[in-house]
Formats: structure tokens, sequence, C-alpha cells
């Protein structure tokens, strides 16, 4: 005998019907402060207006007031009616009744009374356009932006309008670019590019963006520049020191680079004689592409042994036993080495105590890391532009910090004559 088992049809009803996350989440404290929003905000309209018209609304200044009392004003326009504004701010979507006024010219005529705390046109707060923006910033594409901030928004938040808040960043972007350094006390930069994907012609394109960070006198770094250019070549690097001079950049004490050829020339002819430190890291990477992999960690200890040993002498005595070695060993290693000279070991013209921060590029690197981490969840920019923007924005709003260099209470050292002796 077989037994049948029947479900009840009220089954699927109670699934559909069930809690789901966040529908009883409700606040109090929030409904509260929203559900009177809008009132807060048309009494601050009606105050304001108050203000400019001299009197409160329906309040009317008798004509022998102004002779008996100096002090009363006679008003200066009239109002007339009200109408629907909507905004969207942290507090969500609201509409309110914005109070209409003509105000008197001295021409006779009348014009239209405009708040200055909410702009004609204005759908946000700057508060609402600062959340957005930092949303994006954080990591979020624009279709993304809009799901994270619905609770927050009500769901009135499209990527049209990220799109639109994202763009009026653009000001403060070109007032940055062209802002003067004559007044910066910059005593040290580090330059260096890293690759992106754009959207150009609708093709996914790789462009270069070019970063130069500098070192003010009291330690603390700062981004000067972020160009988007087709690569790294000497004309791309050019062009972007002729802006920084251009714009009264004083000429820097040491400078520290990656080893790119574009980027070496540009420098020989824009502050040629300044000393140049070659990213010790970058050079490590270089000498491992020479060798097989089986040597890395040979090379590896060998090299860091020279780097990082505690005096110049040391240093000087470790890298001639590191060219003797592989000269032997592995010809194409030493021969890499051989190829970075003095730039190699420029920061051993510091003290000591800035050796950390003065021998790589490092502070870039990490920027670097951080942007990309950012961007790959949109895999490709919308514009060459947008990812410069993005990049600056990200130190601008404060979602990255830079701290002061390593040594930066003996920045005020000269760099001493060369110490190292190249001979092997």
């Amino acid at each position: 005998m077989k037994k049948h088992t029947t479900q009840s049809d009220s089954a699927p009803l109670a699934a559909e019907t069930a809690p789901q996350l966040f529908d009883n989440w409700f606040d109090p404290i929030e409904f509260g402060v929203r559900s009177r929003v809008r009132d807060f905000i048309e009494t601050m309209m009606e105050e304001e207006l108050e203000a400019v018209l001299s009197r409160p609304r329906y309040g009317r200044i008798a004509p022998e007031a102004g002779k008996e009392a100096d002090t009363a004003v006679r008003a200066t326009g009239h109002r007339h009616g009200h109408r629907s504004r909507t905004l969207l701010g942290t507090f969500g979507p609201v509409e309110v009744a914005m109070p209409r006024a003509r105000l008197n010219t001295p021409d006779g005529g009348t014009t239209e009374w405009k708040s200055k705390a909410l702009k004609a046109y204005q759908r946000r707060t700057i508060a609402a356009d600062a959340v957005i923006a930092a949303t994006y910033l954080a990591g979020t594409n624009t279709r993304r932006v809009r799901r994270a901030l619905t609770a927050l928004f009500g769901g009135a938040v499209s990527k049209d309008t990220v799109s639109r808040t994202w763009r009026k960043v653009k000001t403060d972007w070109d007032a940055w670019n062209s802002r003067s350094l004559a007044d910066e006390p910059i005593v040290r930069l580090i330059l260096d590019g890293t690759v992106v994907r754009v959207r150009l012609d609708r093709k996914a394109t790789s462009i270069s963006l070019l970063v130069v960070l500098g070192v003010r006198a009291d330690g603390q770094k700062v981004l000067l520049a972020i160009k988007n250019m087709g690569g790294e070549s000497a004309e791309a690097w050019r062009s972007v020191l002729d802006d920084l001079t251009r714009r009264g950049l004083q000429r820097p004490e040491f400078l520290i680079v990656d080893g790119a050829a574009g980027l070496d020339s540009a420098i020989a002819a824009v502050w040629g004689g300044v000393p140049v430190q070659r990213c010790t890291v970058h050079k490590h990477r270089n000498l491992l592409a020479h060798a097989p992999e089986r040597l890395h960690e040979e090379i590896t200890a060998d090299y860091n042994d020279m780097i990082y040993a505690e005096t110049s002498q040391k240093i000087e005595a470790r890298r001639k036993a590191f060219i003797r070695k592989w000269r032997v060993k592995h010809r194409a290693v030493a021969d890499s080495l051989e190829e970075a000279g003095a730039r190699l070991f420029s920061f051993t013209r510091l003290p000591p105590e800035q050796w950390k921060s003065a021998r790589t590029t490092n502070a870039i690197e990490r920027l670097h890391e951080e942007f990309k981490r950012r961007i790959k969840t949109q895999t490709v920019l919308p514009s060459a532009e947008t990812a410069a923007m993005l990049f600056w924005a990200l130190l601008a709003s404060g979602q990255i910090n830079m701290r002061k260099v390593d040594g930066w209470k003996t920045l005020a050292a000269k760099p001493i004559a060369q110490p190292i002796d190249l001979a092997a």
C-alpha cells in the first residue's frame, strides 16, 4: 500500500511572505528624524526669505513706522506663493514647498528671489553628493552605487546620478591641475608610471598614468602631478616635467626614479646635474629577469646583502664581491648590475636615516596598488581623464593618506659627493 502525502497550497505563500533581510529593521530614531526634515527645510527657507524682505510672513510695516523709528526697514519686495521642489539628502528624498517672492530693483522693476541655501535647480544636498562620490571612490562602479545606497537614499539614486555627481568633481580637478607650485617647499621628487585600461573609441586601450610625488622640507609627501599619456617615452615625461616648472616648481635636490630610459632622458634635459636614485626594487626584478629561476634565491640573497648593508663602505665592498662572483657564475646578472652604475647607490649620498625612504619608488608603488584595488571592479575605466582624476580624488578626498618620509628630520642635509667606488 502506497502512502501519499500532500503539501498545503499555503506553503509557497508562506515562503513568499516570510520576513526578508532588512524587512524588519525599522529604526524609530531614523524614522522620526526623517519625518521632520521637510518641516525643518521649509522653516529654514521661510526664515531666509523673512530676512530678505525684512518682515515675517503675512507681516507688514506701517508707512508711519519708518518716520517714528530710525531702525525700521521698509519691505524690499513681496511674496507670491510657493512651488514644490524635490530634494535628495542623506535623509532620503523629500518634497518641500519653497516660498516665492519678487524683489524690487533700483530701476523700479522686480526680480525673482533665489535662495542661497537651496540654489536653483539643485536636486541633491552637498552631503549627498559627497556620499555618492565617496562610494564610487571606494571601488564601486556606477551601477553598483545605486544598489549600495538604496537603503540610505530610498532608491532615489540612479547610475546617471552617480555619473553627474562625479562630473562635478572635475571643477576641483581642473583647479588642482593649474595651481601654482611656486610656494611649495619641495626638496625631493619621486617619479613613476603605471598602466591602466580605459575606453577609447569604444575599445579597451592601455594608457600610462605618469605620477609625480613631492617631498616637502618637513618630510610630508604630496601629489604634484598625474597625467594620462600613451606611454612612458621621453617626450611624455618631458611634457610632465615642463608643466611642473611652468607652474613654478623649484629645482629639486634629489630624484627617485624607476629606471625607465624615457624618464632619464627627460630629467637630463630639464634638471641636469640633480642626483638621481634608481629604484633598487626595480633593479632587483631586472636582475632576476636575466637569470634562470633556480638562481633567483641566491641572487636575491647577495643583492639584499649589498643594498641593505649598514654603511657605504660595506655596500662598496659587497658590490665588488657581487660583480666578481656573478661575472663567473652568470655574466648577464653582473652586466645588469653594472648597467645601473652610480645611480643605484645615490641614496648613500644622504644621511643613513633617509636611506630607507630614498632607495625605492615604493611611495608611488603603494599608491598604484591601492588605485588598482579600487578600480578592479570596473575592469575598464570610461576615459583616460577619468582614470587620472580618480587617482587624484582618492588622495584629495582623504581615502588614501600619505605620511612623512623616514628620516625627515635630516632632510635639510645636502647630498654629499658620490662615495661609492664603481671599480670592480
